[in-house]
């Protein structure tokens, strides 16, 4: 039984400009290339570091490519004690084809 909600774009951009944190997990090509404004890339280099830094009660949305991978790393960031996580369905490829004034390159 997953830990974690699935949830359409429209639904996570309204939490997103509330305050949720948007994490996208795709590559960081990919990343930099364009992304949801508000969105940070999680890797396996910078999670530990980065969902140390979150309180519990954070509400974490997860994107990837298209919806599906991101089930999997919101089952991980909820077993990591984390109360308040989502996926978001249709991933990168939805919220860009909702949203695309939205999306920014990367300027790191």
């Amino acid at each position: 039984m997953p830990t974690y909600q699935c949830i359409e774009c429209k639904q996570a951009r309204s939490l997103s400009l509330d305050g949720a944190l948007l994490l996208d997990i795709r590559d960081q090509n990919s990343f930099m290339q364009g992304h949801p404004s508000s969105a940070k890339n999680l890797n396996n280099d910078n999670a530990p570091q980065l969902l140390s830094d979150l309180s519990s009660e954070q509400h974490i949305l997860v994107l990837c490519y298209h919806g599906i991978s991101s089930k999997s790393a919101a089952e991980f960031i909820s077993s990591q004690g984390f109360n308040n996580v989502a996926s978001v369905n249709g991933g990168f490829e939805a919220w860009q084809q909702q949203f695309p004034e939205d999306i920014k390159p990367s300027s790191d």
